[in-house]
């Protein structure tokens, strides 16, 4: 069962917004400065309930670089060892496990940021950290019962606002995941019944719940009935300004989740929509987003949702914001929002504070969204991380710069009149890019990049390394740097399915691999070593991070009319892919190997401009050591081209 905390752990937060003194947060405060640009940031992702709990000990070092040993009664969590520890949990129990909370901590999370600056992380994306309904099992921080509260699973708001600056000491920026669609199931229809949104019908409401699942006994309108009914701080919503009845849709659940205006009023399962304004519900006009951000008006709840997300801004000195569920989210109220937002945020000096969208609904939606709104990035649209992962994986083509059709992975980050973006960079600037999430939306039978066989284990230093030195803001998911390998492996029953990506790195019950009790955080792993290294170099050489970037024709004979760029062949593409980036006259060749089997030895076209057929390129980096510093000659094949050999499962890059 969920744990349940007293009204101690809410002493000192506020029950109003209008109680918060924002101008004292920041008079004669310094705030950490933005990025000059986030495509130089490596991002990280963490389901803070499944990061760290404080108890491990060894195979990792604190923020100074000192080893972590154990101690009796607080450090009791050893490094798990795959010859003995692994699938050791029994099935059942351990699965069980992961439905509920598991016991990461703010606390815990802190005492790692040595581990993740020594991985090259710069900014860590954390997942909400808000007050979840009492007696919920929302370990993962989308069912918001206080904005203005920590919840105790994790910490307390002081722990927060250290773990903040205690990562800015160390050059680590933060990204608090945040909620304005909608909050936990707080309210129950009547008769603590389901409903489901029909036609637009507004449903009667029984009252506020004191706990989960409770039949709402608290009166549906704001203090003074929620304190006199006992609703502070475990009941109801919080702060004040939220109980008003107009706050809520009250339309009942979604059930046809492309239907307009469905999508976006209804409650998100049984988490209760926010009205967030007056919008335009024709539904001849639902293409046309800039007449639907014009018309749209906000409403109270909107303008106090943006007065607490700017409280945390100044409280906790945030770098960041990722907003969830924009595809459910009126594209004015997001325009109002993200506005406000980087209003604030620019006048305490964070002239380039991020507001990342997580957009479904597909690309050309997603970039309507974003340039309409002022969203700075996308990520969660849904083809790109297929195309990323079993591009690799050789079951996708890497695309064609000689056609207009967005095939691959790497048309993505070309101009596309289609989407009616004409710079270049744009994608580069817009996209974060990741391997894994913890969502998976729209995918049934879910599973990490390695969930779903042994070969794409050891094709994990080439999706790294296609991620970390291509185009985007590349994002690394917890646990994917020691090989994490979650994946829903029932036949039928795919309820719970997203369980399997959210293991827990500090183990406890619900340790990867199936396995309890043994930790992850191991720095001599050999995926957190590659990691590393390719971060350092990606810090290093700045054509790596902002490049222009091209996808590159090979040949197996180097003849001329024997260029080509590789496509599947009946489904599988196991070959060389090669990309370059060139920045300000310089360009640096990267290449993976999607066999696992064989290195492979070929000729890939370069800049003739740059090269004119002459010169040496430098091998920088390779997943076989033996091969950097090795030379190779640029000949005058095919414009310019070089022969180099790119490891099995691997991934080169030449400068």
């Amino acid at each position: 069962m969920a744990a349940t905390f007293s009204d101690s752990s809410s002493r000192g937060v506020e029950q109003r917004l209008g109680d918060i003194d924002v101008k004292a947060l920041v008079e004669n405060h310094y705030f950490y400065p933005s990025p000059l640009s986030w495509t130089d940031e490596l991002l990280y992702f963490l389901l803070l309930d499944r990061f760290s709990d404080g108890k491990e000990y060894g195979g990792f070092c604190d923020a100074e670089g000192n080893a972590v040993t154990a101690r009796a009664g607080e450090r009791t969590t050893p490094l798990f060892n795959s010859l003995t520890d692994a699938a050791t949990a029994e099935l059942g129990g351990w699965f069980e496990a992961g439905k509920h909370w598991c016991g990461g901590t703010l606390a815990g999370m802190s005492e790692k940021l040595g581990y993740l600056a020594r991985l090259g992380i710069t900014a860590i994306w954390v997942s909400p950290v808000f007050r979840q309904v009492t007696g919920s099992n929302d370990y993962h921080g989308y069912g918001i019962q206080n904005f203005l509260d920590v919840d105790p699973h994790f910490g307390t708001r002081e722990e927060l606002k250290a773990f903040v600056s205690q990562a800015h000491a160390v050059g680590i920026r933060v990204i608090l995941d945040i909620i304005i669609n909608h909050a936990g199931d707080v309210f129950a229809y009547q008769d603590n019944q389901r409903y489901y949104y029909f036609r637009g019908e507004e449903w009667p409401v029984s009252g506020y719940r004191l706990s989960s699942g409770e039949a709402g006994s608290v009166p549906f309108r704001e203090a003074p009935a929620s304190l006199q009914s006992g609703a502070w701080p475990l009941g109801a919503v919080w702060p004040e300004e939220l109980q008003l009845p107009d706050t809520w849709s009250r339309r009942g659940e979604i059930r046809a989740w492309d239907s307009f205006p469905e999508f976006l009023d209804g409650d998100f399962y049984t988490l209760k929509d926010i009205n967030l304004g007056d919008a335009l519900r024709d539904p001849f006009a639902v293409d046309d987003i800039e007449r639907r951000i014009r018309e749209f008006r906000p409403s109270r709840a909107l303008r106090a949702l943006v007065d607490i997300y700017s409280f945390w801004i100044a409280f906790a000195d945030i770098d960041g914001f990722r907003l969830d569920t924009v595809k459910h989210i009126e594209p004015g109220a997001v325009r109002f929002f993200a506005t406000a937002i980087h209003e604030f945020a620019e006048s305490i000096g964070k002239e380039n504070f991020i507001i990342i969208g997580e957009i479904t609904g597909g690309r050309t939606y997603a970039t309507t969204i974003l340039e309409a709104t002022g969203l700075d990035a996308a990520l969660g649209i849904d083809d790109i991380p297929d195309k990323l992962e079993f591009l690799v994986k050789g079951w996708r083509s890497p695309g064609n710069p000689d056609t207009p059709e967005q095939e691959g992975y790497f048309d993505f980050f070309r101009n596309s009149v289609l989407d009616n973006i004409r710079s270049h960079q744009w994608y580069s600037k817009h996209i974060v890019t990741m391997l894994d999430d913890h969502d998976q939306v729209g995918v049934p039978h879910k599973f990490r990049f390695a969930g779903d066989s042994d070969r794409s284990v050891r094709l994990l230093p080439a999706a790294l390394g296609l991620n970390l030195t291509s185009a985007g803001i590349p994002c690394i998911y917890y646990g994917t740097e020691q090989a994490f390998n979650g994946a829903d492996r029932r036949s039928e029953d795919n309820s719970f399915s997203d369980v399997f990506l959210r293991e827990c790195m500090f183990g406890g019950a619900f340790g990867s691999f199936q396995s309890s009790g043994m930790h992850f955080f191991n720095e001599e792993h050999a995926l957190y070593r590659f990691v590393k290294e390719v971060s350092d170099l990606r810090r290093e050489h700045i054509a790596l991070r902002r490049g222009r970037q091209y996808l590159r024709q090979v040949s197996e004979s180097g003849q001329e009319g024997a260029f080509y760029y590789p496509e599947p062949v009946n489904g599988e593409l196991h070959w060389v892919i090669a990309w370059s980036r060139i920045f300000a006259g310089s360009e640096y060749l990267c290449a993976i190997n999607t066999d696992t089997e064989r290195d492979l030895t070929l000729w890939v076209v370069v800049d003739n401009l740059i090269h004119a057929g002459k010169g040496i390129m430098e091998c920088i980096f390779s997943t076989d050591a033996i091969q950097i510093g090795e030379s190779a000659p640029i000949t005058p094949l095919n414009g310019s081209a070089l022969k180099i050999r790119v490891p099995a499962a691997g991934f080169v890059v030449y400068r």
